[in-house]
């Protein structure tokens, strides 16, 4: 038999979506949880070094150790068999799937991940700098960032009002994987019921998965994201 997958599980990261399908999917495996430090909130030295990348998401599997969480779901979805989380190829709802499975990671998180540095950016600076960088980070807000989440967002919104997960007619990996993105924006205000009512109808119904129960139980967060 394989040895079981290790997940490394950093708190207030993007490997929530991770631990929330191997929930989803009932599998057995081991649950490490490192914390951030208490001062920096960085990831720990021994973290970073576990990871190739330094980042979280990372899982271990005997002498494998992989990052990036796309490609950890995939492997993980690669090792479960008769799992129900991908249309299969010549389904109707393939291609709608496969776009919101790389658009999650390759469009929406850049954007999410450069409006959260700068806001956290903002915070540091000394206060006579302030006015200064917020004039530059407001124009770049409205002309670059917000403009395209906003395609994003709308078009998230159109794909939901015809079936009601990312995937098609059936929850999917696409949708945890896009649950962080979503369930963090709608924490941070950048998604709201009256811009995109099915896009939080969607958090709402994720939200009320068992998996979601029982993922935040292992977590022992009050949120998948940091607050700052």
């Amino acid at each position: 038999m394989p040895d079981r997958i290790s997940l490394h599980h950093l708190e207030y990261s993007q490997s929530f979506r991770v631990l929330w399908m191997l929930e989803e999917l009932n599998l057995d495996y081991d649950l490490v949880v490192h914390d951030r430090d208490s001062k920096t909130m960085a990831a720990s030295n021994e973290y970073k070094a576990l990871s190739p990348l330094g980042t979280a998401p990372v899982i271990t599997q005997g002498d494998l150790v992989m990052a990036e969480s796309s490609a950890i779901m995939d492997y993980v979805l690669d090792q479960t068999p008769n799992h129900s989380l991908t249309p299969e190829p010549g389904s109707p709802h393939r291609a709608r799937y496969l776009f919101w499975w790389h658009a999650t990671q390759g469009s929406m998180m850049p954007l999410q991940l450069m409006a959260t540095v700068l806001t956290i950016s903002q915070k540091q600076l000394p206060f006579f700098l302030k006015p200064f960088v917020k004039l530059y980070v407001t124009a770049l807000t409205n002309l670059f960032i917000q403009p395209r989440l906003d395609r994003i967002l709308a078009l998230a919104e159109s794909d939901l009002g015809e079936a009601p997960w990312f995937g098609g007619d059936r929850l999917s990996a696409a949708d945890f994987l896009i649950a962080f993105n979503m369930i963090v924006g709608a924490e941070r205000g950048m998604i709201d019921t009256q811009r995109y009512p099915r896009c939080m109808e969607w958090v709402q119904r994720m939200k009320a998965l068992p998996s979601f129960a029982s993922a935040t139980a292992k977590d022992g967060r009050a949120s998948m994201a940091l607050n700052y």
